[in-house]
């Protein structure tokens, strides 16, 4: 006959030792579930935040590169903003480019023309420029989440208002050419030395500024 004490090695565990296991089994599992919950999304925000500064940058990169490679011609206006639109031509592969950057819909865009060898040509380019409803063409939708923008020339040693007039030199045209598309009339403004942007994404305020090269007279 088994002694007491053997008889209790035999009987197991009982019903609430069990219990009391799984409930720390449980609460060990949801522990570590946690952390890797965590862990994810913690990657998750830092990988869509790397993603977003490298779009940032992105789009910067390709806002100087269009400024730095304005060029200043007559028949049309080489750098004007309107308040929402920064329009300029700018050299490029073929001839000259009129490129639009526009803040529409929340977010900021960015539209290119084919190159354009004729002035003709270009002229009109610039006027479909003030038409542009995103589905154009040469479209890009550039930054997500942008809610206002601002552009400040700098003209006479200060930064000034870009929809304030400045410096005109006396419009000329080809002989039998059009008129300069959305020239003044006393003439066509000379570039500014500097452009600098006030872009806002959310409730993030961006400020770049750039020298314009060559530097205006």
């Amino acid at each position: 006959m088994p002694s007491p004490a053997c008889a209790r090695r035999q009987r197991g565990f009982t019903l609430i030792e069990v219990l009391v296991a799984l409930s720390i089994m449980a609460v060990l599992a949801t522990m570590a579930w946690q952390g890797i919950d965590g862990m994810a999304r913690t990657r998750q925000a830092s990988n869509a935040a790397v993603e977003r500064t490298l779009r940032v940058n992105s789009a910067l990169a390709q806002w100087e590169l269009d400024l730095q490679s304005v060029h200043d011609g007559a028949g049309v206006p080489a750098l004007r903003f309107d308040g929402a639109t920064l329009r300029l031509t700018r050299e490029a592969e073929g001839g000259v480019q009129l490129v639009a950057w526009t803040l529409r819909d929340g977010a900021w865009w960015r539209w290119a023309s084919p190159a354009a060898t004729r002035l003709a040509d270009l002229q009109e380019y610039w006027l479909r420029s003030q038409q542009l409803v995103g589905n154009e063409p040469g479209t890009l939708r550039v930054l997500d989440n942008a809610t206002a923008v601002q552009v400040h020339f700098f003209r006479g040693n200060a930064w000034a208002n870009a929809q304030s007039a400045g410096d005109t030199d006396a419009p000329s045209a080809p002989p039998g050419a059009s008129a300069p598309a959305g020239a003044a009339a006393a003439g066509i403004e000379r570039l500014p030395t500097g452009v600098r942007l006030l872009l806002t994404l959310g409730e993030t305020p961006l400020t770049r500024d750039i020298v314009l090269y060559p530097a205006a007279p």
